[in-house]
């Protein structure tokens, strides 16, 4: 067997990603749709968009690299988002839902963060022409979208979750 190289860790974390971002369309809507705030529903639908933006992005640099855009299963954001719908559910009734909301999507930031943020030192690392550029704007995209529902948890949704 031949030995894996930072190549192959690059591509084997991009096509999880791929996946993760494809289980994220699905579950924006449903998180959009649970929530009580029109400034957390804005932010889930933003998100969405953006999301949207991200996997063209992963596309485009699978043609760059020319490897098959495709996804391997990302146990990680199953489970993340997983524990999003049984927080969905175990609040639907409570004034904290819009909190667990929140909680449930910066868990999905941080793992975002965190993946875009190696992929990117491992485009850097391989030299691999525009590549690292591309993932530090969506990982910028993560960070600013982890901000926002920061700011929604600490303008009034964590204090009406009180309640």
């Amino acid at each position: 067997m031949a030995e894996k190289t930072l190549r192959n860790l690059f591509i084997d974390e991009l096509k999880d990603i791929y996946d993760a971002e494809h289980q994220l369309v699905k579950a924006l809507p449903v998180m959009a749709e649970h929530a009580h705030s029109d400034d957390l529903k804005k932010a889930f639908k933003n998100h969405l968009s953006q999301t949207k933006q991200h996997i063209k992005r992963v596309e485009e640099i699978f043609n760059q690299i020319d490897e098959k855009k495709e996804g391997r299963t990302c146990d990680g954001m199953k489970g993340i988002v997983h524990e999003g719908e049984q927080m969905m559910k175990n609040f639907s009734r409570s004034p904290a839902l819009d909190a667990a909301l929140i909680a449930a999507a910066q868990k999905v930031e941080h793992y975002e963060m965190a993946s875009y943020g190696s992929l990117r030192t491992y485009a850097q690392m391989l030299e691999i022409d525009g590549v690292a550029d591309k993932l530090q704007s969506t990982l910028n995209e993560e960070g600013e979208a982890n901000s926002i529902l920061t700011k929604l948890a600490l303008n009034g949704i964590n204090a009406e979750a009180r309640a």
